[in-house]
């Protein structure tokens, strides 16, 4: 049976693209892209592109001449990123696993994630395929959220939520923001071959949004939102309860606060 906490159907796609887009990812989709050389040596694959945030900004990057490859486990996602208003121009979009991906030794000069390392299971096995695809020299480039308490608006969701319901493993999901740790960032690119490993922290501000974009995102944009409907709770009871606590500590419209990740660079 599929996890449901990593299904990403139904209306997930345009909530995350459309509340968590410039909530949270278009800022530092722009900062991941803009890290890459226009004409990098080689193609350049993404992997985890999600509804193509990232996909856009590295195509409006790379030099018109280099091919650029945006995969994802998800069909939901990609269909969605597919649909988007010049979704396919000069982009390849492709369903693959990030532990198997389907190409040659070698193939690419860059490869990018954004946000999609911590939910692989086998961060070891992906890295490995990173290291795999890439050419001698080529670039990898992801980033990470960093600790949940660096991010309030997550920190008060997983508050809010857990709260509703108490001793519910499935409901504390904390794993975007456990893979923040350099030494273990650094350990794990070393075992799979990687070098000149850089690590920084990069923040941004969330300041022209409101409370209740974020909390939508937040729930009807991840899969918590389907853990809530399986416990018969109607999602626009959790938003009104995420929304007012947001607003608590960041104000209503706009809401103000912070995003922070952990961005890395290394060659193969």
């Amino acid at each position: 049976m599929a996890d449901i906490r990593a299904s990403f159907s139904g209306s997930i796609p345009e909530y995350y693209d459309r509340c968590l887009g410039p909530t949270l990812f278009d800022a530092f989709a722009a900062d991941l892209a803009q890290r890459l050389p226009a004409r990098p040596p080689g193609d350049v694959l993404e992997i985890a592109c999600g509804t193509g945030l990232v996909t856009r900004r590295v195509r409006e990057r790379l030099d018109p001449a280099v091919r650029l490859v945006a995969t994802d486990l998800s069909t939901a996602m990609l269909d969605y990123a597919r649909g988007k208003p010049s979704g396919s121009k000069d982009i390849e979009w492709r369903e693959a696993d990030a532990v198997n991906l389907p190409f040659a030794d070698g193939e690419f000069g860059a490869l990018v994630c954004a946000f999609g390392v911590m939910f692989v299971p086998d961060k070891q096995a992906a890295f490995r395929e990173a290291r795999r695809v890439l050419k001698d020299g080529g670039i990898l480039l992801f980033n990470v959220w960093d600790r949940i308490e660096e991010n309030p608006h997550a920190a008060i969701n997983a508050q809010v939520v857990e709260g509703l319901f108490p001793g519910d493993a499935e409901m504390r999901f904390r794993i975007p923001y456990e893979m923040h740790n350099s030494t273990l960032l650094q350990q794990l690119l070393a075992e799979a071959g990687f070098r000149e490993v850089r690590i920084e922290k990069k923040r941004f501000p969330i300041d022209k949004v409101s409370a209740r974009t974020v909390a939508t995102g937040q729930i009807r944009g991840t899969p918590r939102g389907l853990l809530i409907e399986q416990r018969g709770v109607p999602l626009d009871e959790v938003v009104e309860k995420v929304t007012a606590a947001l607003a608590r500590i960041g104000g209503a419209d706009p809401y103000r606060g912070v995003a922070q990740a952990v961005v890395v660079e290394a060659r193969r």
